[in-house]
């Protein structure tokens, strides 16, 4: 049974902070596809179009007919624990300071045999199911569970240290002014982080979750601006080297193409914030967190943006707003390249239209504030890279992915419509 996490003492400032390593992180080009499949946390494989064959591990040519055609698939999960061990020493050094780490190998109940790590509650013979989860190197790689769940399962440091889970993280929540930012602490709270910073900008001016956030258990407000360095270099300052999960959920949103604005005054402040506030932040808060990516229990480990899911196909009504979270996203990829060094997750949390004054016009359905912040501690449990919250979003990405350009166009003939 699983060792329940207990909140850590507070840091020896004398003693030093673990460097950062990684697990070997070289996969053929082929193998990349579980790394896609694992940024949603699906459990994909390829399985031949000619013969039908599952194969693994993944391959440029079937292993049973040499067909090239190798479609990837979800496929069922469950399999049993065959053979299993414990590593207590290992020549990698990542694994040498995570001993003893449990290994073994799983029969899928699909066909292939596959090793994997093992969770703490599995033993050798039961069912388990197979969860395809992204390691410090930002690779796939899978873990046994047990299929029914344990008490304390989400605790096993090895699932621990594949996930993102906020039990007993700090957090910080960038705008405390954004729609969602209650639905956002309340959802830490519950889970059991230890504490939520959450940043606040003009705080002269009032809005109407002042209040109900400071009653949140666990909360702390903090002055803080991201269209301005020195508010955010004070507050990292303050906060950069205990900030283990970054929320950035600042955005600025006006209705809007380019003809019909008739200047760029709105369009500067989408950038300014969307896309230099998150530039800023990445900045200063960036190296802090990539130095304390294997800090102990409570490293550093997340960086979630919340967007908007039409930072994949320009939304016409909403142009330049769209193309400010497009800049955004690719960004975010930058970012998530720059952070992989401390094994720190670079999760985006795409949403279509919210509950909020600025998408009034469209017609339902829309995203409320508690489905994204559900969705953000969810993706976080299960150590996501993308996340897709509603049906405009879901729907809309199975639409990029069938083809962007035909999404392209249908996208340019419903402008209009739904104002």
């Amino acid at each position: 049974m699983t060792t329940p996490v207990v909140p850590p003492p507070k840091k020896d400032p004398q003693k030093r902070t673990r460097v950062p390593t990684r697990p070997s992180h070289f996969r053929s080009r082929a193998a990349l596809g579980l790394a896609a499949a694992a940024a949603e946390g699906r459990f994909m494989l390829q399985r031949c179009s000619e013969c039908g064959t599952l194969q693994y591990p993944p391959r440029d040519a079937c292993a049973s007919c040499l067909s090239a055609d190798l479609p990837w698939m979800d496929v069922s999960p469950k399999g049993k624990l065959i053979a299993g061990t414990v590593v207590r020493t290992s020549t990698n050094v990542y694994f040498r300071e995570r001993t003893p780490w449990r290994v073994g190998t799983v029969q899928l109940e699909e066909g292939p045999s596959i090793i994997c790590h093992v969770h703490g509650d599995v033993q050798t013979g039961e069912d388990v199911v197979l969860i395809n989860r992204l390691d410090k190197s930002g690779q796939a790689v899978f873990l046994a569970i047990p299929q029914g769940r344990t008490a304390n399962m989400e605790d096993d440091p090895q699932m621990r240290e594949l996930t993102c889970d906020p039990k007993f993280r700090r957090v910080l929540i960038t705008d405390a002014r954004a729609p969602n930012a209650l639905a956002l602490a309340k959802a830490f709270a519950q889970a059991q982080a230890s504490i939520i910073f959450i940043g606040e900008s003009e705080s002269w001016r009032s809005y109407p979750a002042h209040e109900e956030l400071r009653a949140v258990p666990k909360v702390e407000i903090l002055p803080l601006d991201v269209t301005d360095t020195g508010s955010v270099l004070e507050l990292c300052g303050e906060i950069g080297g205990k900030t283990d999960i970054l929320v950035n959920n600042a955005r600025y949103v006006r209705p809007g193409g380019i003809m019909n604005r008739g200047d760029v005054i709105f369009a500067k402040d989408e950038m300014e914030v969307n896309f230099f506030g998150l530039m800023r932040l990445a900045q200063i808060f960036g190296p802090a967190m990539r130095g304390r990516g294997a800090d102990g229990q409570n490293s550093a480990t997340a960086w979630v943006n919340v967007l908007s899911v039409y930072a994949w196909s320009n939304m016409p009504d909403y142009g330049s707003f769209s193309a400010s979270n497009a800049a955004a996203l690719s960004l975010s990829q930058c970012l998530r390249a720059e952070l992989s060094a401390g094994g720190v997750r670079v999760m985006n949390v795409f949403s279509g239209p919210t509950e909020d004054e600025w998408h009034q016009p469209l017609p339902p359905p829309k995203v409320a504030p508690e489905a994204i912040a559900r969705s953000v501690i969810s993706g976080l449990k299960d150590g996501l890279e993308e996340v897709f919250v509603g049906d405009v979003a879901k729907d809309l990405i199975e639409r990029w992915r069938a083809g962007p350009k035909i999404l392209e166009r249908e996208m340019i003939e419903n402008a209009g419509q739904d104002a």
